[in-house]
């Protein structure tokens, strides 16, 4: 079941690989090889979370029959084609689940010159997860000179009658910034409103990478607001250089 890009081009993370590999299944008669050439024509290269989520089902339909040719299946029916999307964009797609990290203790005040960061993550200990659903948040002590993992959060079902954005944003208060693959305008407006500020990447990566990033720019020239939150005083507060 490898969904492993054709033309030599760079190989695919596993969990994209493995949607892909899924979808072909779903679709009676198209392989493999020839769905990854069709999603490379419909959203080009490389493929990836954010144009997968863009990709609709007559472009997806358009491109596949392209890419099979002669071979193309007699019918791709609209439920095959609505299921072979979902698959895609990962409905009802689980991966492995990586073990979860440990948190190690930390004493209030421990590392000074410090900020509290968290990322949502639904596996691992990786930036893999959206506000509004992650499984649990990774919760980060960072100082210019050490780092610590300090807790994991998992926020729950909740109650039917609550805001669950409210409450999410209630669980980071201690938190100065937010790490998100996506998160909506009204529910950004209460993390902000927690004290928090919500930082919005392009992609999934283990959540070390963001950790050892902000730590050289507490190190080097945190902005102004970053280094009141480190609780440094006014005149040791720099901004950023371009």
């Amino acid at each position: 079941m490898s969904a492993q890009p054709p033309y030599g081009q760079a190989p695919l993370p596993a969990h994209l690989a493995l949607r892909i590999a899924l979808a072909a299944r779903s679709l009676k008669g198209v392989d493999t090889a020839h769905l990854l050439r069709a999603l490379i024509a419909a959203v080009g290269e490389p493929i990836t979370e954010a144009r997968l989520r863009k990709l609709r089902a007559s472009r997806l339909r358009a491109r596949l029959l392209e890419a099979c040719g002669d071979s193309a299946p007699p019918a791709l029916t609209d439920r095959q084609l609505h299921s072979a999307l979902g698959l895609l964009k990962g409905r009802g797609v689980r991966m492995p689940e990586d073990p979860l990290p440990i948190p190690e203790p930390y004493r209030e005040g421990e590392f000074p010159y410090s900020v509290r960061i968290a990322c949502a993550s639904d596996s691992g200990e990786r930036l893999d997860g959206i506000f509004s659903n992650c499984a649990r948040f990774l919760i980060y002590q960072i100082s210019p000179r050490e780092t610590r993992l300090v807790d994991l959060r998992e926020p729950g079902p909740g109650r039917d009658d609550e805001d669950r954005h409210a409450r999410r944003a209630e669980l980071l208060g201690d938190c100065q910034l937010l790490y998100t693959l996506s998160i909506g305008g009204p529910a950004a407006a209460k993390v902000v409103r927690a004290g928090v500020h919500p930082v919005r990447l392009a992609r999934a990566q283990p959540a070390r990478e963001i950790v050892e990033e902000l730590q050289r720019v507490l190190a080097t020239a945190p902005p102004p607001w970053l280094a009141k939150a480190m609780g440094a005083e006014p005149d040791q507060r720099v901004r950023f250089t371009q």
